[in-house]
Protein backbone atom coordinates (compact mmCIF):
# COMPACT_ATOMS: atom_id res chain seq x y z
CA UNK A 1 0.00 0.00 0.00
CA UNK A 2 1.47 3.30 -1.10
CA UNK A 3 -0.03 6.75 -0.80
CA UNK A 4 -1.36 9.27 1.64
CA UNK A 5 -3.13 8.05 4.75
CA UNK A 6 -5.12 10.66 6.67
CA UNK A 7 -3.95 9.74 10.15
CA UNK A 8 -6.19 12.36 11.72
CA UNK A 9 -9.21 10.40 10.45
CA UNK A 10 -8.12 7.53 12.69
CA UNK A 11 -8.72 9.63 15.81
CA UNK A 12 -12.33 8.69 16.38
CA UNK A 13 -14.34 8.15 19.53
CA UNK A 14 -17.02 5.49 19.88
CA UNK A 15 -19.74 7.71 18.37
CA UNK A 16 -17.77 8.10 15.14
CA UNK A 17 -17.04 4.38 15.03
CA UNK A 18 -20.73 3.52 15.47
CA UNK A 19 -21.76 6.10 12.86
CA UNK A 20 -19.61 4.30 10.28
CA UNK A 21 -21.14 0.89 11.16
CA UNK A 22 -17.95 -1.16 11.62
CA UNK A 23 -17.93 -4.88 10.98
CA UNK A 24 -16.87 -7.41 13.58
CA UNK A 25 -13.22 -7.36 12.45
CA UNK A 26 -13.05 -3.56 12.88
CA UNK A 27 -14.59 -3.76 16.35
CA UNK A 28 -12.12 -6.50 17.29
CA UNK A 29 -9.16 -4.38 16.15
CA UNK A 30 -10.49 -1.28 17.91
CA UNK A 31 -10.92 -3.18 21.18
CA UNK A 32 -7.52 -4.88 20.95
CA UNK A 33 -5.85 -1.48 20.53
CA UNK A 34 -7.90 0.34 23.14
CA UNK A 35 -4.75 1.20 25.15
CA UNK A 36 -2.54 2.20 22.21
CA UNK A 37 -4.17 3.62 19.10
CA UNK A 38 -1.17 5.19 17.44
CA UNK A 39 -1.68 5.21 13.68
CA UNK A 40 1.08 2.73 12.87
CA UNK A 41 -0.31 0.32 15.47
CA UNK A 42 -3.73 0.50 13.83
CA UNK A 43 -2.31 -0.04 10.34
CA UNK A 44 -0.23 -3.00 11.51
CA UNK A 45 -3.30 -4.51 13.20
CA UNK A 46 -5.29 -4.14 9.97
CA UNK A 47 -2.51 -5.86 8.03
CA UNK A 48 -2.41 -8.67 10.59
CA UNK A 49 -6.19 -9.03 10.44
CA UNK A 50 -6.05 -9.32 6.65
CA UNK A 51 -3.30 -11.92 6.96
CA UNK A 52 -5.58 -13.94 9.22
CA UNK A 53 -8.12 -13.91 6.39
CA UNK A 54 -5.54 -15.12 3.89
CA UNK A 55 -4.72 -11.70 2.40
CA UNK A 56 -1.02 -11.11 3.01
CA UNK A 57 0.31 -7.61 2.50
CA UNK A 58 3.96 -7.52 1.44
CA UNK A 59 6.69 -4.93 1.92
CA UNK A 60 5.38 -2.12 -0.29
CA UNK A 61 8.95 -1.24 -1.32
CA UNK A 62 9.92 -4.74 -2.41
CA UNK A 63 9.20 -4.36 -6.13
CA UNK A 64 10.12 -0.69 -6.54
CA UNK A 65 13.82 -0.31 -5.62
CA UNK A 66 14.25 2.15 -8.50
CA UNK A 67 11.69 4.46 -6.86
CA UNK A 68 13.36 4.59 -3.45
CA UNK A 69 15.41 7.59 -2.37
CA UNK A 70 19.11 7.05 -3.04
CA UNK A 71 22.17 8.43 -1.26
CA UNK A 72 23.54 11.79 -2.34
CA UNK A 73 22.14 14.60 -4.53
CA UNK A 74 19.38 13.38 -6.85
CA UNK A 75 18.66 16.70 -8.58
CA UNK A 76 20.82 18.96 -10.71
CA UNK A 77 20.82 21.61 -7.99
CA UNK A 78 22.62 20.53 -4.85
CA UNK A 79 21.79 21.94 -1.43
CA UNK A 80 23.30 25.36 -0.84
CA UNK A 81 25.74 25.93 2.00
CA UNK A 82 22.96 27.29 4.23
CA UNK A 83 20.71 24.36 3.35
CA UNK A 84 23.55 21.97 4.20
CA UNK A 85 23.89 23.63 7.57
CA UNK A 86 20.15 23.20 8.17
CA UNK A 87 20.33 19.54 7.13
CA UNK A 88 23.29 18.87 9.43
CA UNK A 89 21.40 20.62 12.23
CA UNK A 90 18.02 19.00 11.64
CA UNK A 91 18.94 15.42 10.76
CA UNK A 92 19.96 14.33 14.31
CA UNK A 93 16.80 16.00 15.66
CA UNK A 94 14.66 14.08 13.18
CA UNK A 95 16.38 10.80 14.10
CA UNK A 96 15.58 11.42 17.78
CA UNK A 97 11.98 12.30 16.89
CA UNK A 98 11.67 9.01 15.03
CA UNK A 99 13.03 7.16 18.05
CA UNK A 100 10.41 8.83 20.23
CA UNK A 101 7.69 8.11 17.63
CA UNK A 102 6.67 11.77 17.29
CA UNK A 103 6.58 12.19 13.52
CA UNK A 104 8.44 11.47 10.30
CA UNK A 105 9.28 14.96 9.04
CA UNK A 106 10.38 18.41 10.14
CA UNK A 107 11.02 21.74 8.42
CA UNK A 108 14.11 23.78 9.23
CA UNK A 109 15.25 27.32 8.42
CA UNK A 110 18.42 29.00 9.71
CA UNK A 111 19.14 26.23 12.24
CA UNK A 112 15.65 26.54 13.68
CA UNK A 113 12.91 23.89 13.60
CA UNK A 114 9.90 25.61 12.07
CA UNK A 115 7.36 22.77 12.11
CA UNK A 116 7.09 19.15 13.19
CA UNK A 117 4.91 16.63 11.39
CA UNK A 118 2.36 14.90 13.59
CA UNK A 119 -0.96 13.29 12.68
CA UNK A 120 -1.76 15.99 10.08
CA UNK A 121 0.76 14.58 7.58
CA UNK A 122 3.55 16.11 5.53
CA UNK A 123 1.40 18.15 3.13
CA UNK A 124 -0.34 20.05 5.91
CA UNK A 125 2.98 20.54 7.70
CA UNK A 126 4.39 22.03 4.49
CA UNK A 127 1.43 24.42 4.26
CA UNK A 128 1.90 25.40 7.91
CA UNK A 129 5.59 26.08 7.37
CA UNK A 130 4.72 28.33 4.44
CA UNK A 131 2.54 30.46 6.68
CA UNK A 132 5.30 30.76 9.29
CA UNK A 133 8.27 31.49 7.01
CA UNK A 134 7.93 34.79 5.15
CA UNK A 135 10.77 34.32 2.64
CA UNK A 136 11.69 31.20 0.62
CA UNK A 137 14.60 28.98 1.52
CA UNK A 138 13.54 26.46 4.15
CA UNK A 139 14.31 22.72 4.07
CA UNK A 140 12.12 19.65 4.53
CA UNK A 141 13.64 16.57 6.20
CA UNK A 142 11.82 13.23 6.06
CA UNK A 143 12.64 9.67 7.15
CA UNK A 144 11.10 6.51 8.63
CA UNK A 145 11.02 5.34 12.23
CA UNK A 146 13.33 2.46 13.13
CA UNK A 147 11.68 -0.87 12.49
CA UNK A 148 8.97 0.74 10.36
CA UNK A 149 6.39 -1.80 9.14
CA UNK A 150 6.76 -1.53 5.38
CA UNK A 151 3.43 -3.16 4.66
CA UNK A 152 1.76 0.25 4.94
CA UNK A 153 2.35 3.98 5.39
CA UNK A 154 5.97 4.02 4.17
CA UNK A 155 7.17 7.66 4.11
CA UNK A 156 6.60 9.02 0.61
CA UNK A 157 7.26 12.11 -1.46
CA UNK A 158 6.17 12.74 -5.02
CA UNK A 159 5.43 15.41 -7.62
CA UNK A 160 2.75 17.06 -5.49
CA UNK A 161 5.09 17.17 -2.50
CA UNK A 162 7.63 19.09 -4.57
CA UNK A 163 5.03 21.45 -6.00
CA UNK A 164 3.47 22.13 -2.59
CA UNK A 165 6.87 22.65 -1.00
CA UNK A 166 7.97 25.13 -3.69
CA UNK A 167 4.69 27.03 -3.41
CA UNK A 168 5.20 27.26 0.36
CA UNK A 169 8.75 28.58 -0.02
CA UNK A 170 10.72 25.38 0.50
CA UNK A 171 13.80 24.93 -1.67
CA UNK A 172 15.40 21.72 -0.39
CA UNK A 173 14.29 18.20 0.58
CA UNK A 174 16.48 15.76 2.51
CA UNK A 175 15.18 12.19 2.74
CA UNK A 176 16.45 8.92 4.20
CA UNK A 177 17.99 6.82 1.45
CA UNK A 178 16.34 3.43 1.13
CA UNK A 179 13.54 4.39 3.54
CA UNK A 180 11.47 6.92 1.57
CA UNK A 181 9.46 6.12 -1.55
CA UNK A 182 9.62 8.65 -4.37
CA UNK A 183 6.38 8.22 -6.31
CA UNK A 184 7.31 8.27 -10.03
CA UNK A 185 10.89 9.17 -9.16
CA UNK A 186 11.88 10.41 -12.66
CA UNK A 187 8.91 12.80 -12.76
CA UNK A 188 9.48 13.94 -9.18
CA UNK A 189 13.11 14.80 -9.95
CA UNK A 190 12.15 16.45 -13.26
CA UNK A 191 9.69 18.76 -11.50
CA UNK A 192 12.23 19.50 -8.77
CA UNK A 193 14.79 20.45 -11.42
CA UNK A 194 12.27 22.71 -13.18
CA UNK A 195 11.41 24.46 -9.91
CA UNK A 196 14.98 24.66 -8.60
CA UNK A 197 14.32 22.42 -5.61
CA UNK A 198 17.28 20.35 -4.39
CA UNK A 199 16.61 16.76 -3.29
CA UNK A 200 19.29 14.81 -1.45
CA UNK A 201 19.32 11.38 0.15
CA UNK A 202 21.03 10.78 3.48
CA UNK A 203 21.81 7.51 5.27
CA UNK A 204 19.42 6.80 8.11
CA UNK A 205 21.22 6.67 11.45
Amino acid sequence: MVGRIDKASLLHDWSAIVANIPDLAAVRIYWRLRHDRRSHKILAAIADELAGMGVHLIDSTHHIPEHMASTGPMTRRQPSSSERIDIDFGWPILMEMLRLDIGQAISVRSRDVIAVEAVEGTDRMIERTGTLVRSPGWTLLKAARAGHDRRSDVPTIGPETVRNLHKAGGRCIAVAAGDVIMVDKPLTLKIADELGVAIVGLPAV
